[in-house]
């Protein structure tokens, strides 16, 4: 058995508790100025799209397989706040893995 297939079914209840607590998830894409913003995208792509965030949280997170560590792995939280509604773009290293509605209004 692989690596990646190892660490995909020692994480997957962990996600799946982790989406349980987690805020309201917005849709896959949200419109910044006139450009649509989608998962997959890279830290850069997002500035030069978005410009800075509104504000930034970096956060080391341990990669696990079973009960051991194998490495660790940086999730960023980056808000984007207007009049009209606030977005959290969410990071895994330097892929944009999740957008989420704080307000839940989606």
């Amino acid at each position: 058995m692989d690596i990646p297939s190892i660490l995909a079914r020692s994480l997957a209840p962990l996600l799946l508790a982790g989406l349980a607590t987690a805020p309201a998830l917005a849709d896959d894409s949200f419109v910044c100025g006139s450009r649509i913003i989608e998962l997959g995208l890279t830290q850069a792509e997002v500035l030069a799209q978005c410009g800075a965030p509104t504000s930034q949280d970096v956060q080391e997170e341990a990669v696990r397989s079973g009960n051991r560590t194998v490495g660790v792995t940086q999730k960023s939280r980056w808000t984007y706040a207007s009049y009209s509604s606030t977005r959290v773009l969410v990071f895994d290293g330097d892929r944009l893995i999740g957008i989420e509605d704080p307000a839940g209004d989606d």
